[in-house]
């Protein structure tokens, strides 16, 4: 369906025409056309990349990933990270608005925080595509480009069933009736993602927390106990130590898995751990640990035999779902939608695309990763991205 209300570029000029139409409150409702709604060249169009952090390789992986395809398309872009500071962000946005940016793309720190930077560029009739994270509590946001975050959640707890021997390598449950001790960590309240991960998790552990095969030795298990805020390693860290002197005798009692959302996380607890002596692998009695992004660092970990697994969510494939979604903007066109139902950011229903991830172990870690070239052999040794 062609988009008439899409904010374009003059093939001339950055000219965008139609800004008094009544009654739209998203960008890519809000203005006509400046060619009748057929599209302009890429040349003619700047679109704003707003990242929120340059702390987590993945972040960088994304912003160049992103960078690079739209520029490869021919679009001029205007990357920019926050690091993890909102004002700052909320800046680059206005910013990026002043400066004429056409088409945003936008990762939020918080996803509550913008409204006031995405309802200007509503106004001026930028569209704005949220970009991994769900932007909420506002109607300007027009596309979400993301992974199916609840089966991010759901492959995490697989992850750590399989390697607590509750399943088998294709997923499958076992026999296995033995009781194992687990604890649960989530990530930052403020990203909307988080919430969906718990959830996918906690519903695929609820059957073995039911009949008493797994046990929470802490009890902690409410989404906002077991938060981390803005996903930080060194918090995770002293939460995990805080768990090991109040639940685990300073390290003398066992502990068989750990519920972890992301990589960094991960590190963190692995440091914990280590450091009460629970062994510098599995194989020396390190619990079983779970994780996500693939981060190069956790990666080695996999690979050594000290993590037990990473969710791969190949940035490569989200940020081509991004530039797709953009070039439908920029062509006058509402982007593919394949999930119209799931993502409420408390005022409306955002059409959304959602890509598939993957579990890596040891036993997979070269396919996925090495083989698909988003690590080299010599990456995934070193722990080191090149």
């Amino acid at each position: 369906m062609k988009r008439n209300g899409m904010r374009m570029i003059a093939l001339t000029g950055a000219v965008a025409l139609g800004l008094g139409l009544a009654g739209c409150s998203s960008g890519a409702d809000e203005a006509a056309s400046s060619n009748g709604g057929d599209g302009a060249a890429a040349e003619d169009i700047t679109v704003g990349v707003a990242m929120p952090t340059e702390t987590s390789e993945r972040w960088i992986a994304d912003g160049e990933a992103v960078e690079s395809q739209l520029e490869e398309a021919g679009y001029d872009v205007d990357l920019q990270f926050a690091n993890d500071d909102i004002p700052r962000q909320q800046q680059q946005l206005d910013q990026m608005i002043t400066n004429g940016a056409d088409i945003l793309v936008v990762a939020s720190i918080d996803g509550t925080a913008l409204a006031a930077q995405l309802e200007n560029a509503a106004a001026k009739g930028i569209p704005v595509i949220a970009y991994d994270r769900l932007i909420n509590d506002t109607e300007a946001v027009d596309f979400y480009v993301t992974f199916d975050n609840y089966q991010v959640g759901v492959q995490q707890a697989q992850s750590l069933l399989r390697g607590l021997g509750y399943l088998d390598e294709n997923y499958e449950e076992t026999d296995l009736t033995d009781e194992k001790i687990i604890e649960i960590f989530s990530g930052s309240p403020d990203d909307n993602n988080a919430t969906f991960f718990y959830n996918g998790a906690m519903d695929t552990l609820k059957p073995f927390l039911e009949d008493g095969r797994l046990t929470i030795g802490s009890g902690q298990e409410d989404f906002d106990t077991v938060s981390t805020l803005r996903w930080d390693q060194a918090t995770a860290q002293r939460r995990m130590e805080d768990l090991i002197t109040s639940t685990y005798d300073g390290g003398s009692k066992p502990l068989d898995g750990v519920l972890s959302p992301f990589d960094g996380i991960s590190r963190g607890v692995i440091t914990a751990l280590e450091n009460a002596g629970y062994g510098f692998s599995m194989e020396e009695g390190l619990p079983v640990l779970s994780g996500q992004d693939a981060e190069i660092a956790s990666v080695k970990l996999i690979n050594d035999g000290v993590q037990y697994a990473t969710i791969f969510k190949d940035t490569r494939k989200l940020a081509s779902q991004a530039v797709a979604a953009a070039t439908s903007y920029a062509e006058g066109e509402d982007p593919e939608a394949n999930d119209t139902e799931t993502y409420d950011n408390g005022v409306k229903v955002v059409p959304s695309f959602l890509l598939e991830s993957d579990i890596v172990t040891a036993d997979n870690l070269s396919e996925l990763l090495v083989d698909s070239e988003y690590w080299t052999e010599d990456e995934v040794a070193s722990g080191v991205a090149e």
